[in-house]
């Protein structure tokens, strides 16, 4: 059996490209809030400005926005914290040190100021972008569908924690659109295996692949290739009523699908017609979706 293809994966670069349309905006609200001394950092007059946790701070926003020099910046946030650790000039450069190493691609620095700031502040309003940055750095070092993808789940966990416990804030929608990628990409990765099932008559290993898809992705861009893969496999073990039904379900939720097309196809190539068994799995799945 020939192994029918529609286009490449996007790669992770091209996946991180998509996202950083998406999260230039939320990630750099923080920052402009810190610069104008408004409600993400609280009021500063109340500081002495010689105070040095006070010279160390703005020596860090002079490096973080003038000169760029992010890991510089993460390192001047870092002394205040270290050398003012009962302050308040402590809890905002814990955050701008998160936030610079997540400018400088330190991920691994960034989550964790990041869940410290959490941890240690979770009733601040700024927990919220704390646990964003967390989620944003898992995010932004998803790799393409060939590889492993701890960091997609990793992300989808800590970006639904952002949604579960601040659902009101900006981070909150922003989040849900990366979990929405993120789950494509896994998605992505689960079609993958699949189809490497399927091009060696691994018929059995496939189907359990793209049952994933059809059970817990449903929401994502490969639940139509899927179901007509699902047509494709069940045929070729002979299993007819589960053919029939993964190619009527696509064909009720995506008429226009190319996908049902061809799925439509092989059911009359082997004299059938797309017939839905409400007691199938794949009917079950789909049931008050359509």
């Amino acid at each position: 059996m020939m192994l029918r293809q529609r286009g490449s994966r996007p790669s992770g670069n091209r996946l991180r490209a998509l996202a950083g349309v998406i999260a230039v905006a939320v990630v750099a609200a923080p920052l402009l809030s810190a610069l104008g001394g408004c409600s993400l950092f609280n009021k500063q007059e109340d500081y002495v400005p010689d105070a040095p946790a006070d010279k160390l701070y703005n020596e860090g926003l002079f490096l973080l926005n003038n000169k760029k020099d992010y890991s510089g910046a993460a390192k001047k946030f870092d002394q205040v914290e270290r050398e003012n650790p009962y302050s308040d000039w402590a809890r905002k450069a814990l955050l701008m040190s998160a936030y610079s190493n997540y400018k400088a691609q330190k991920y691994a620095d960034c989550i964790n100021s990041a869940k410290r700031y959490v941890m240690l502040h979770p009733g601040i309003p700024d927990a919220a972008y704390a646990q964003y940055l967390i989620g944003a750095s898992y995010f932004d070092q998803i790799p393409d569908v060939a590889r492993d993808q701890t960091d997609a789940r990793k992300a989808i966990t800590a970006l639904e924690d952002v949604v579960r416990k601040y659902p009101d804030t900006q981070y909150a929608v922003n989040a849900k659109k990366k979990i929405s990628i993120a789950h494509d990409q896994l998605a992505g990765k689960e079609m993958e295996i699949g189809r490497f099932y399927l091009k060696r008559h691994d018929f059995t290993g496939a189907i359990n692949r793209f049952k994933v898809v059809v059970t817990q992705y449903q929401a994502t861009r490969e639940v139509e290739e899927a179901l007509e893969r699902l047509t494709e496999a069940y045929l070729a073990l002979g299993i007819v009523n589960e053919a029939q039904t993964a190619a009527a379900v696509l064909g009720h939720n995506f008429p226009a699908s190319p996908w049902y097309k061809d799925a439509y196809r092989l059911m009359k190539s082997a004299g059938l017609k797309p017939n839905e068994n409400k007691n199938s799995w794949i009917s079950r799945a789909f049931r008050g979706l359509g």
